[in-house]
């Protein structure tokens, strides 16, 4: 029989709570009580119903709903500030490409996908510092903190994302393409919308017609289903796999990671540079790996086991 207890403190004193919660204790819960940030939405919940415990699983039903739209990585481990905030993606099937766009979109094909985590937000010129210890080298708008860090290669990516492991003790990771559109998309609660969020462009993205050519500090547009930002717009955004033309053609249904070999990166969103045809959620886009350019980003993405 598996129990939840609830510690609630008010002032110095406290108060356990125990009631059976086997047909709500799944991971979801479990990930929003395992992070200090949704205990207070647990505990607003939950707390008017302590002294009753026989309506207690209807409260953590509840708080479980709540919690399963929380934007936080699930971790038994400290959470740094410098850490990405993360959305949580469930698994799904989607039809992936655009029969009406360019040729490496095509043809549509239906990918299946396992649960992930995914950034609320592209990594922001402080987060690069805090966990390189500078800015890159030739940063195109430095002193913006809250600004896309841009001019990163696919491989300076690569090393942020080994420091960031190292200091977490956890496996950040670039998105895989899939998971990138799939997010995009709006998950299994798409709406099937051009842009990640809306048919307006000027709603979800900062791109060639509104950015002032510039970037702009994350956040500051219209989220999208999965309450993700700036998935259209911004900078561009580094995916894992190698970019392939036709691999659309031949890829697998399940969990596809990209071509096994090539000679460029999939960035996917468009950026602030560009026109509207660039910011289609089906796009695609590749560069060398060693390419960096002052529209061009990432977000990161993390396995949810």
């Amino acid at each position: 029989m598996r129990y939840l207890f609830l510690f609630i403190f008010f002032g110095c004193s406290q108060i356990t709570i125990q009631a059976k919660t086997s047909p709500y204790f799944d991971e979801h819960l479990q990930s929003g009580l395992n992070n200090f940030k949704h205990w207070q939405a647990v505990l607003d919940i939950c707390k008017p119903n302590y002294k009753q415990l026989q309506k207690l699983n209807g409260c953590i039903s509840r708080a479980r709903t709540a919690l399963n739209n929380n934007t936080s990585t699930p971790s038994t481990t400290t959470h740094y500030s410098f850490e990405p905030e993360m959305v949580f993606v469930k698994g799904g099937s989607f039809q992936m490409g655009s029969n009406g766009g360019e040729e490496d979109e095509k043809p549509v094909h239906s990918v299946t996908l396992s649960g992930y985590y995914i950034g609320k937000y592209e990594v922001t010129q402080k987060q690069w510092r805090d966990v390189m210890g500078s800015d890159p080298a030739k940063l195109a708008f430095p002193g913006c903190d809250d600004c896309p860090v841009e001019r990163v290669s696919w491989e300076d990516v690569q090393t942020f994302l080994q420091n960031l492991n190292s200091k977490t003790g956890k496996n950040y990771r670039l998105p895989t393409e899939a998971e990138w559109e799939f997010a995009a998309l709006g998950g299994n609660s798409s709406k099937n919308y051009t842009y990640s969020g809306s048919n307006n462009v000027n709603d979800v993205a900062w791109y060639k017609e509104n950015s002032d050519s510039k970037t702009h500090p994350v956040g500051g547009k219209q989220i999208n289903e999965l309450n993700i930002y700036d998935m259209t717009g911004n900078v561009w955004e580094w995916c894992s796999d190698w970019y392939d033309e036709k691999y659309y053609e031949s890829s697998p249904s399940q969990n596809p990671k990209g071509a096994s070999s090539g000679s460029l990166r999939v960035n996917r969103g468009g950026s602030w540079r560009l026109t509207t045809v660039y910011c289609r959620l089906t796009n695609r886009n590749g560069n060398g790996p060693t390419f960096r350019e002052q529209f061009l980003g990432f977000r990161v993405a993390l396995s949810s086991q």
